[in-house]
Formats: C-alpha cells, structure tokens, sequence
C-alpha cells in the first residue's frame, strides 16, 4: 500500500530514541521527511546520519521541550527549512515514576511538564501551517491512562490528558479538516523498557511473566508495529479517522488475560 507520504515534512518529538526513532524510520522509509526535534544533539544528529546513510530524507530542531520558547523555535525551524507542516507525531516523555504517597507538587508539576504540556505547545506551534495542509496529529500514549500503574501520579495523569486532548483537538479541528487520533502502547520493547528489566534479579523471568499476560501471541509488542500505525495514521489512507484511540498492544489493555 502506498501511504503517500512521499516530502511529507513531519515533526517527531523525542524522535532519535526507542519509539520515536521507529516511527522516524519508518516515515523516511515511506518517502517522507521525519523532523526529529529532541534536546540531546549527539543523538539527535546520529538518528539523522543513519537515516541519511540509506539514502532517506531527515532533518532535526534541537529543543528543551518543557521550554515553551524552545518548542516555538523548533517549529519555526521547519517552517523556515521546508516552508510547510504536514504532520505532527507527539511521542516525547518518560515514565518518571512520580507517586501520590511518596511524591511531591514540584515533581508532580514537572512531570505533567516533562510529559503533556509539550504536546499542546507543539501543536499550538505548528497549527497555522497544519491548516494549510490539511495535515495530521498523532499522539502517543500509554496504558497507564486507562489501567493505571501504581507510582506514576504524573505519568498516568499526563498520559490521561493526552486521550483528552486527542478527543478535544479532534472537535475544534474538523472546520479544517486535520485529523487527530492517539496510539497507546502498553507493553514494547524499547530500550528504556530493557534497561527497566535489567532492574530485576532475573530479567528474563521477569519479561516471561509479563509477555504471559498479552493475549496476542504473548510477545511485546514491537517498535515497528507502533511506528507503522503511527504512519498510516498520518497517511491519506486513513483519511476519514480522527478521535481514535488505537490501542497496539497485542490485546493487552482490553482482553482478558485469563485466556
């Protein structure tokens, strides 16, 4: 299927590491430009270069992205660069493990920074170049917005106000016809998730019990299979979608695990 992205110049945030790096690729393998915008240059640069060395299009915008001037800036960049927007892809974040009994304001406040402000900022940002597109808007979530975690105030909560976002943005955005929609992951393998499992005594007992538990196939789910909805929700093919939220997890989120 040709999603027809070919020159689609599309923002991704935290784009040169685990999920964010699998949907870059998989844009720039579709013929689309992938604009990674992240704070750390070495990686930055270094998901660029790679994706260069198959003779594929990147480009990037260093940015703080709990820095609303910062955010401004990168999206100007683009702009500047390429003179249009196609598409955003808000996947930037980290679950920093911010609790309700052992956490505190402060931290709270800057994990809701850390993890959803930026989302609004950057569509903020890139909106008057969305209208002239047409364009579209992914945000990456996660389980933790339905299931809860346990420990992770900030996450979950940041995470929920991504869903609502997707619905809000969705309905405010109709009159110009760009749509919205969420990925929620659960249980993928990044390498943020491997280091987590190195955690443990055994980590490989560990990774057997939970891939117990997803019904499809018990296996994690892969960054390809993220990054490949992710593409076909910002492609025309998914023209008449908007305000879903699609759950990649292998079932895990919804079926029973008993099965």
């Amino acid at each position: 299927m040709d999603l027809q992205l070919q020159e689609k110049i599309i923002i991704v945030t935290g784009g040169s590491k685990g999920i964010g790096n699998g949907i870059v690729n998989v844009l720039s393998d579709e013929g689309a430009i992938p604009v990674i915008v992240g704070r750390n240059k070495e990686h930055v640069l270094n998901a660029v270069k790679i994706i260069e060395a198959k003779n594929r299009k990147a480009y990037y915008a260093l940015a703080e992205l709990t820095d609303p001037d910062q955010c401004k800036a990168a999206v100007n960049t683009v702009i500047q660069k390429f003179g249009r927007i196609d598409g955003l892809v808000n996947n930037a974040g980290i679950n920093d493990g911010i609790g309700l009994e052992k956490g505190n304001y402060e931290d709270f406040i800057t994990s809701i920074n850390r993890n959803l402000t930026h989302y609004y900022l950057m569509a903020h940002y890139a909106l008057t170049e969305l209208k002239k597109s047409k364009g579209a808007i992914v945000n990456i979530g996660s389980k933790t917005s339905v299931t809860g975690q346990g420990g992770t105030s900030g996450y979950a909560a940041a995470n929920g106000g991504r869903n609502a976002l997707t619905r809000e943005w969705a309905v405010e955005l109709l009159p110009y016809q760009i749509r919205v929609n969420a990925v929620i992951v659960a249980e993928c393998l990044t390498p943020l998730y491997e280091r987590w499992l190195k955690t443990f005594p055994d980590p490989e007992k560990k990774r057997k019990e939970i891939t117990s538990k997803i019904p499809l196939e018990n296996r994690m789910t892969t960054i390809e299979e993220i990054a490949n909805t992710v593409a076909f929700l910002l492609s025309p093919k998914s023209s008449h979608t908007t305000g879903q939220l699609l759950f990649v997890d292998g079932g895990y989120t919804h079926l029973d695990r008993t099965l």
